[in-house]
């Protein structure tokens, strides 16, 4: 043991470390000045650059020492313990890599769509695939790290051998515990291909009006208006009916019922429809009417129907209308809104106009 630490040797580990960090630093400085000189324009690229320093300061210096750990004749009992390390380390460092880059993947096509826009179907459709699949990425990469570290032992290599030889119990026995889970997974991977649901979509689910905010291999959340958040199981969707109201596009129809008296001008009140819905920007133009849709004993449904380029829009010009026709009503005619009407027989009639003379 003191043969191996006494060593003079020793001494080259940590000067070639030094060496490969003075090179890698080196390289990403001359990396940094061509991608500023070619793509000056772009923003991407101070980011890029700050996102690839740290997996590139991890990795180059100890490859670095793994190629020339030959050269450096350690003693073979130093080198036993070295080389496993540093191959542990390298491996770690690719998987942290893998993961920056997958992330650096996805802010690279996301900056080409934006989901602050009224029309963003295609980045919505776009955002839900590059999330889920990142997911499943950062997943496998995991997993591969950890089985190439502990395959790099030999003890736990054969004990996986071991395992393996008796894995037909053990695999049937985890495949049906683990049957939700995979189900769920697959579930994941089926709403990430045929998209019943998107990031930003509107929903009604379990009689919830919501947003997609966030979707997973294993859940959904939906954020309620009420600032609340509806966590629904990823399988939900593909085994229960819901309401997509962003499915084709975000434009939708809203409508506002009115019950008045059967003293109501329809035509005047259509025309005030119109002039409200021409007064505000929340109206896109496409779609305004009024019709009396009901006439019961006491009064009349009247129903205004407008659109709205999205559901939110259209719920505050569905109340700004609300208001204005209320308003107009009093105003103009106070008569047509609601009330009972009491008919009194012949002879109370007379009785009436009789005490009015009389006072």
């Amino acid at each position: 043991m003191n043969d191996i630490f006494s060593s003079a040797n020793w001494l080259t580990v940590p000067a070639a470390l030094v060496l490969g960090l003075a090179a890698a630093l080196l390289l990403l400085f001359l990396l940094k000045k061509r991608l500023l000189r070619r793509f000056e324009a772009l923003q991407l690229v101070p980011d890029l650059l700050e996102k690839i320093r740290t997996p590139v300061l991890a990795f180059l210096p100890v490859f670095f020492l793994r190629l020339i750990l030959p050269a450096l004749k350690l003693p073979p009992a130093a080198g036993e313990i070295v080389e496993p390390l540093l191959n542990i380390w390298l491996i770690l460092a690719l998987a942290f890599g893998a993961v920056r880059g997958t992330g650096l993947a996805r802010e690279a096509v996301m900056s080409r769509y934006r989901l602050d826009e009224k029309d963003n179907l295609k980045a919505r459709a776009v955002y839900t695939q590059i999330r889920v699949i990142e997911r499943i990425v950062v997943f496998a990469v995991i997993v591969i790290a950890i089985a190439a570290v502990l395959m790099s032992f030999d003890r736990v290599r054969q004990l996986g051998v071991s395992i393996l030889a008796s894995a037909g119990i053990i695999g049937l026995v985890v495949g049906l515990a683990a049957q939700k889970t995979i189900g769920s997974v697959l579930a994941g991977l089926q709403i990430a291909i045929t998209q019943p649901i998107r990031i930003d979509d509107v929903l009604i689910v379990e009689g919830e009006w919501g947003k997609v905010e966030e979707i997973t291999l294993t859940y959904v959340v939906v954020a309620i208006w009420d600032q609340r958040r509806l966590v629904v199981p990823i399988t939900y969707f593909l085994e229960k009916p819901f309401q997509n109201w962003t499915r084709r596009t975000s434009e939708i129809l809203g409508t506002v019922f009115i019950h008045t008296d059967y003293t109501v001008p329809v035509e005047e009140i259509r025309q005030e429809l119109l002039r409200i819905l021409e007064g505000t920007e929340l109206w896109d133009g496409r779609v305004a009417g009024l019709v009396v849709t009901e006439a019961g004993e006491r009064t009349v449904l009247l129903r205004g129907l407008m659109s709205a380029p999205d559901s939110g829009t259209a719920w505050d010009l569905r109340c700004l209308v609300r208001e204005k026709l209320l308003e107009y009503f009093q105003k103009n005619y106070p008569d047509s809104l609601p009330r009972f009407r009491v008919e009194l027989p012949r002879e109370d009639r007379s009785r009436t106009r009789d005490n009015r003379r009389g006072e």
